[in-house]
């Protein structure tokens, strides 16, 4: 059963160098590369973004999970890194999601918020590759 739903688009425009301006809804981003990749570092990367994106997904599911339990966000952090492949295509070979949760929360806790964060939307989406269609005009 297919379940897709459309969302707003997000649009993505040059700015200057190797910098660009992401908008989704009414939000602004921007997006760069570091200086030893030809840009200014004036935003964090497309790369750093996509590895963002997943930790906030995973902050965000795991806040939900502590707010249904009855526990406060305060104190909740979510970190990411990554590693880029050496071999090509270009791409991230390796994410690690680290979460810090509330000092309340016991540790037999800890399994069942590393469920919830763990079947975040991204996350899903990472394991369940979606359909990419890049047209050009």
């Amino acid at each position: 059963m297919d379940t897709r739903v459309d969302l707003d688009p997000i649009d993505v425009r040059f700015r200057a160098g190797e910098a660009y301006e992401i908008r989704v809804r009414d939000h602004r981003l921007l997006a760069d590369q570091p200086v030893d990749a030809g840009g200014a570092d004036t935003a964090p990367s497309p790369t750093e973004l996509f590895a963002a994106s997943l930790a906030a997904c995973v902050a965000f599911y795991a806040g939900r999970y502590l707010t249904r339990h009855g526990h406060g966000r305060a104190g909740l952090a979510v970190s990411a890194s990554f590693e880029m492949a050496t071999d090509r295509p270009a791409r991230v070979a390796a994410i690690r999601i680290t979460v810090r949760p509330p000092t309340d929360l016991p540790p037999e806790k800890w399994p069942a918020l590393r469920a919830v964060a763990s079947h975040c939307t991204v996350h899903n989406t990472l394991l369940n590759a979606p359909e990419i269609e890049v047209d050009i005009g």
